[in-house]
């Protein structure tokens, strides 16, 4: 009874705590009662993404366009010092022997900078040579729009990419196992594979957005990835400890209410600390240029993502994984977890 009260004691001075910076008073949203326009909507832009990856597999390789630090290959970055003509660049590259070349612009119009790049090449040699084929290209036909400190050259290896790639991708399910782990000895179980699985729709779906967008992944992407892993499974633990307190408090509640409050209880917080970070990405998304474009185009569409599938996603797996077990209608059985220390 003394346990029972500390408890009550503990849940309310948090709660006066969070009225200071309350932003919603009052919501009793029915979350749980959207979840198949939910499930709906996960599905239409992780299939759409799927189809993406899949077509792009069978078109170009890959499963999303890979940057020059995983295809490997050369990439040379140019300044020119008037706006430059694309296809007189290409026809210029085309009368030096330079075949299969990919020629866009870089950044903003104004500073007039294109990339050109090469497809992957086995060796270091080969490399060089087509770096050189490319410099000399540019000299010969633009020798008094630019100048050397205009040029900057990228190349990796075939060797050097695969193995980057392999990496980035060991970088991000190893750091979903280590959150599973940490979720199933801090909470339980159920609660990791729900918070894995809400993050492994996040990624996807956010991969899939880069797909559907033909936008390159590279190295920085990975680290945007990485990011939004952190912050999404930061934000479902958030909705996962106020549903532990609640169960310890409440036994006898339907579990689907017991949820529902417990995300509107959250809701303030959510909307505050992600409605703020993503202001600043879009504002990076915006206002960064070309050379930040992937970063922060991960950032904008994960934030959203992650905020969304800790209410759409991963709480509702809770209810479904105690539903199947003990029938619908039931009180709040679902394991309250360990307690806090």
């Amino acid at each position: 009874m003394v346990a029972s009260y500390k408890l009550q004691a503990t849940g309310s001075k948090k709660r006066r705590e969070e009225k200071a910076v309350e932003f919603f008073r009052g919501v009793n949203v029915n979350w749980l009662g959207w979840k198949w326009y939910f499930l709906a909507f996960s599905m239409i832009f992780s299939v759409a993404g799927i189809a993406k990856m899949s077509w792009n597999w069978s078109h170009i390789g890959t499963p999303v366009p890979l940057s020059v630090d995983f295809r490997g290959g050369t990439e040379v970055q140019v300044q020119f010092a008037n706006r430059p003509d694309i296809n007189a660049i290409r026809q210029a590259m085309e009368a030096a022997g330079i075949k299969d070349a990919r020629i866009q612009n870089f950044d903003v119009p104004s500073l007039n900078e294109v990339v050109i790049s090469l497809p992957r090449q086995n060796d270091e040699t080969t490399l060089d040579t087509g770096r050189q084929q490319i410099v000399d290209a540019l000299h010969s036909h633009y020798n008094n729009s630019f100048n050397d400190g205009g040029i900057k050259v990228d190349s990796v290896g075939a060797t050097v990419g695969h193995q980057l790639e392999a990496q980035a991708t060991r970088a991000v399910l190893w750091s979903m196992l280590g959150m599973l782990v940490y979720l199933w000895f801090r909470f339980q179980l159920i609660y990791g594979v729900a918070a894995v699985v809400a993050c492994f729709h996040d990624t996807l779906i956010t991969v899939g957005a880069f797909a559907l967008m033909n936008k390159e992944i590279s190295l920085t992407v990975i680290a945007a990835i990485l990011t939004l892993v952190g912050y999404s499974m930061n934000d479902t633990i958030v909705v996962f400890d106020r549903i532990r307190e609640n169960l310890r408090i409440s036994r006898k509640e339907p579990l689907p209410d017991l949820v529902n409050r417990s995300i509107n209880q959250t809701l303030s917080r959510t909307v505050l600390t992600s409605g703020l970070t993503f202001l600043t990405v879009l504002s990076l998304f915006i206002f960064g240029g070309e050379v930040l474009n992937g970063f922060s185009f991960a950032l904008v569409v994960g934030i959203l993502i992650g905020t969304y599938s800790s209410i759409a996603v991963a709480a509702p797996m809770l209810v479904a994984w105690q539903e199947s077990r003990t029938g619908k209608g039931k009180g709040a059985s679902l394991p309250a977890a360990r307690r806090a220390k």
